[in-house]
């Protein structure tokens, strides 16, 4: 009797523990900006004032770790749609060199609904960790209006499946 106690409460231990999936994507709307995304997890939020676009910027983030990755969205106002493109272009630039990016490889990324800056990317690259470590990043960029946006996954293997699920899941309304 003991071991028929044992192997049912076995049996639907494993099953409740199958049920957790990693990945449990989501809609997500990220603050009062016009655009959805969907996330795999449940994300924190923060924000933090950078420079860019020759003035101070907020940069506002949502962020959470699935599956062994880091899912982030990041997004900022720069006040005047003729800078976008430019942000784009610096923003990518600080990105890959504070996890001095060793390779990379780079595609256009286009949105529904976004601008068509030539610096909207998608891109590809391996570099390292603040300690060290080495990771694979996917990241895109794209603005709409005088919004900015960048979107990343970073990992210690590049997760295609996962990013391309991520990234479809940014739209325009």
């Amino acid at each position: 009797m003991r071991y028929y106690r044992f192997l049912v409460l076995s049996c639907i231990s494993y099953l409740l523990w199958a049920c957790s999936p990693t990945f449990n994507w989501r809609d997500i709307p990220p603050g009062s900006v016009p655009l959805a995304s969907l996330f795999p997890c449940k994300p924190d939020q923060a924000s933090r004032v950078v420079r860019m676009a020759d003035r101070e910027t907020t940069i506002a983030m949502l962020g959470c770790e699935a599956g062994g990755a880091m899912f982030a969205l990041a997004y900022a106002d720069v006040k005047d749609a003729a800078s976008a493109g430019a942000a784009l272009a610096q923003w990518r630039i600080a990105t890959l060199a504070t996890m001095r990016a060793q390779s990379s490889s780079e595609a256009p990324f286009v949105i529904k609904g976004a601008n068509p800056w030539p610096q909207s990317v998608q891109v590809q690259a391996r570099g390292s960790r603040a300690d060290g470590s080495p990771v694979a990043v996917q990241l895109v960029w794209f603005a709409a209006g005088t919004l900015v946006f960048q979107a990343l996954v970073y990992a210690d293997v590049a997760k295609p499946a996962e990013s391309d699920t991520f990234f479809s899941g940014l739209r325009f309304p």
